[in-house]
């Protein structure tokens, strides 16, 4: 999946790094947020700059580091100003030692300064041997910090520096990245509503080695599940096919037939009709008023529209089919025309080839499947499957509007800009 270049244009971050070896990928982290579109400065602690200098920072960032050695009161290069500076605050890598510290308030180092001046949420991503993320200690100053405005970003288990494997090894700088993409793009509109996507061509079996399916690649499901976790929607993509750089707490389902997405899709809009009620304070932590958000349903998937009308076990012989093999194929069920979609906010998709009169066969899908929107692709030939990019028409019962054409990540967040109006 592409990123845009303008995704966190105009957001500002504060990046503070801690003494890991962890802390070359933060690296990594700064070239993924300035190539997004996104300010960031950087904050060292002494015992980071042993790993790695801060002029690596500065040269990705073109900013000077802030640490405890260069802090200054005539302009705004001090831990005060540099909070006030920012809209998000990231330390990454954390430390055991940094998180106790943190989690006590303590504040002897430049970096800590800035923890305890910046007044809104903060990004957590540890680091640790495994006996020390999982000291009893360690995990209790985590759970405070995860109720003192900090979210933490999960470890991972694999080989760590000091050749054991076990869990403590700190989150992947495309992870954090999305962690930071869905703290400075969440609205109000998607955050907390439950939203499923379906994505991918379906996979309709012959035998065990051989299916009928289509040129469908399920890249424009995993951008619009993708943007949907930036606004901060509870996704659900039932997919046959995903894009490898997915955040990892994006929910998925795996499918491969019609058939099962179809099971898992019934069972996603069962659960998403129950609801899921999300908390607002008013005038006071006391008083909670209880919100539920309608659905929404993207139904992006390709599904066959005909089917192997005899799956065999096995693998079919060759040797017995003869020169001639006649697959006997019946049409398949339209699923959203099948689906209850009463209570839940639908848009359908829709590809075609025929330019001229694609629009009329585009509106007639909102009456004849009683849905609310669809995003017609206007296909050139195979070879439109599966690219980086997308042009959409999306075709509501009063208007017709174009998102032109981007890469399919830009062209998602258009797609949801007008999927509030529906």
């Amino acid at each position: 999946m592409l990123i845009p270049a303008d995704l966190l244009k105009n957001k500002k971050i504060l990046l503070g790094v801690t003494g890991s070896i962890a802390v070359y990928k933060s690296l990594e982290l700064t070239r993924l947020l300035t190539k997004a579109g996104a300010d960031v400065r950087v904050v060292m602690s002494e015992s980071a700059k042993k790993f790695v200098t801060p002029l690596s920072f500065e040269t990705l960032t073109s900013y000077q580091v802030l640490d405890d050695t260069n802090e200054s009161w005539v302009n705004d290069h001090n831990h005060i100003k540099a909070t006030q500076w920012a809209d998000l605050f990231v330390i990454a890598p954390a430390t055991a030692n940094t998180i106790g510290k943190l989690a006590n308030a303590i504040a002897d180092n430049m970096l800590l300064q800035c923890a305890l001046a910046f007044p809104h949420a903060k990004l957590l991503a540890p680091s640790a041997n495994t006996n020390m993320i999982d000291n009893p200690i360690t995990q209790a100053n985590l759970k405070m910090l995860n109720i003192a405005n900090y979210e933490i970003i999960d470890t991972q288990t694999k080989e760590l520096a000091c050749k054991t494997t076990g869990d403590g090894a700190m989150s992947e700088p495309l992870n954090i990245f999305w962690h930071c993409a869905k703290a400075l793009l969440k609205n109000d509109f998607w955050s907390d509503r439950m939203v499923i996507v379906t994505g991918g061509g379906t996979i309709e079996k012959i035998d065990d080695v051989r299916y009928l399916s289509n040129f469908s690649s399920g890249k424009m499901a995993s951008s619009i599940a993708t943007a949907l976790y930036c606004m901060g929607a509870d996704v659900n993509l039932i997919s046959t096919r995903f894009e490898d750089n997915l955040p990892n707490d994006l929910h998925t389902i795996d499918v491969e037939s019609s058939d099962e997405m179809m099971e898992y899709l019934t069972d996603s809009i069962r659960i998403a009709k129950k609801g899921k009620v999300s908390k607002a304070t008013l005038m006071s932590n006391e008083q909670i008023h209880l919100i539920q958000k309608k659905p929404y349903l993207f139904m992006s998937a390709a599904v066959s529209d005909y089917i192997p009308k005899y799956a065999q076990d096995g693998k079919l012989k060759k040797e017995s089919l003869g020169e001639d093999f006649e697959l006997s194929l019946t049409k398949n069920m339209d699923i959203l025309d099948s689906i209850d979609k009463e209570g839940i906010t639908t848009v359908g998709f829709k590809a075609e080839m025929d330019a001229q009169n694609a629009e009329s066969n585009a509106s007639k899908m909102i009456d004849n499947k009683n849905i609310d929107a669809v995003c017609l692709n206007i296909l050139k030939d195979s070879s439109s499957f599966g690219s980086d990019t997308n042009k959409i028409e999306f075709i509501s019962p009063d208007k017709i509007e174009s998102i032109p054409h981007a890469d399919k990540l830009s062209v998602a967040f258009e797609i949801l800009n007008h999927a509030q109006s529906l």
